[in-house]
């Protein structure tokens, strides 16, 4: 018998593990588990106009700090219907460089259900340190036999060092600081780029259709310049079983194929020297357009009052953690105090993840069928003003997909807020 690499050992239970993690979810009544039907208010262009062009002088960020977290919101008033519009408008970035500022109204904000508060959990608790809480529970996707296929198969990399998810074919959400700091574009958001996992390599026996051998050709060069493209083992030829089968036990690591990025849009919520100074954490998000669409399967948005009251409570999401290179790292955990814009929890997570979409497994409803929504994005490890006094904690923190924001995304993904009004 033919002995099975440690490797492929790991990634079967890594993928084990979310099986019994998701069927432990499923064993609740039928309205615990199922996705809540939201109104969605309308978010719609006002005006538009051209800024000069960004400097791109930002460095990437590891970590943020001096963040205004849940327990340095509580104090703040709560924002107008002018102040969203302010919040909700934002920039867009070409990939010609060239950038524009769209201001919005927002329609049936009043029509829309309640939004709790949330704030469930003492300030007072005390707080464990850095990305890593105690022993290290997080799986890498090691084998892509695993990694390319759903749910796994929705993250991506980005060029400046964070993760993304895909929101349909053509979109990706990521964390705003992955590609603005809050006063400038990061310089790698210039030449952005986005690295899909890939299932197999494309080299292969046959004639190439015209063209492909140049875009080939590109697609090496895009990914010899990451340094991400990861090296596919080979097997070895032979015709007997006993070779065959050593090779289907060799495991290929993670590869990628990067997309240019077409435009990249930042709420300016996010943008700091403002009203949104205080709030900017509840803003970092953003969403790239690719020039290309991607033949993966994407994860849709959703919405979920409180993750807390769900019995399970627990969140899901992958990313690509800069200490565990070439490898996909997936994680779960419970949600330690939550906010209207905000999730705190002791997810471990190293640099690299953040942007990563966090989603849940709820029922469809009317239906027998579970189904894996984004209720929010990884913002990463964050030192946070907790009393507004210049004191800071440290968390790892993730924002929150309000009725607002889905109605933002879901307007910058289909470009049609009549598309958005039911979630």
């Amino acid at each position: 018998m033919v002995p099975v690499p440690l490797c492929l050992l790991l990634s079967v239970t890594s993928l084990a593990v979310v099986v019994a993690v998701e069927a432990h979810e499923a064993t609740g009544g039928d309205d615990e588990y199922t996705w809540p039907q939201w109104k969605v208010p309308l978010v719609r262009n006002r005006r538009t106009v051209a800024l000069s062009s960004p400097g791109f002088t930002a460095k990437p960020q590891g970590e943020l700090n001096g963040t205004c977290g849940i327990e340095c919101q509580r104090r703040l008033p709560d924002p107008s219907l002018a102040d969203l519009e302010e919040f909700l408008s934002y920039e867009t970035v070409y990939e010609n460089g060239t950038r524009t500022l769209t201001s919005v109204s927002v329609q049936g904000l009043n029509e829309v259900n309640a939004w709790p508060a949330g704030n469930s959990s003492s300030s007072s608790k005390s707080r464990r340190r850095r990305e890593v809480y105690g022993t290290d529970t997080r799986f890498s996707i090691a084998d892509k036999q695993f990694s390319t296929k759903y749910p796994f198969s929705t993250s991506v990399k980005i060029s400046t060092g964070c993760s993304g998810v895909l929101l349909s074919p053509k979109h990706v959400l990521t964390a705003a600081h992955c590609i603005h700091d809050g006063q400038d574009y990061v310089s790698g958001a210039q030449k952005l780029r986005v690295g899909v996992l890939k299932e197999k390599s494309r080299r292969g026996k046959g004639k190439r259709g015209r063209g492909k051998g140049k875009r080939r050709k590109e697609e090496d060069k895009e990914e010899k310049e990451e340094k991400d493209g990861g090296n596919e083992r080979k097997g070895r030829k032979g015709k007997d079983r006993k070779s065959r089968s050593r090779r289907s036990a060799e495991v290929e690591k993670p590869s990628f194929r990067w997309t240019r990025v077409k435009q990249t849009q930042v709420p300016k919520g996010w943008f700091k020297g403002g009203a949104s100074d205080g709030v900017a954490a509840d803003y970092d998000y953003a969403v790239l357009e690719l020039k290309k669409a991607q033949k993966v399967k994407h994860m849709d948005l959703g919405i979920i009052p409180s993750v807390k009251k769900l019995p399970a409570g627990r969140i899901h999401f992958s990313g690509f953690d800069d200490d565990r290179p070439g490898n996909l790292v997936y994680r779960f955990c419970s949600v330690s105090e939550e906010s209207k814009d905000l999730l705190y929890q002791y997810c471990d997570a190293k640099p690299g993840s953040s942007g990563s979409g966090v989603y849940i497994r709820l029922k469809e409803p009317g239906k027998k069928k579970w189904k894996r929504k984004i209720i929010g994005v990884f913002s990463g490890h964050q030192w946070v003003d907790v009393n507004g006094n210049g004191a800071q904690q440290d968390y790892n923190v993730a924002v929150r997909i309000t009725p607002l924001k889905y109605a933002q995304i879901c307007y910058w993904v289909h470009g049609d807020s009549s598309e958005c009004r039911d979630a």
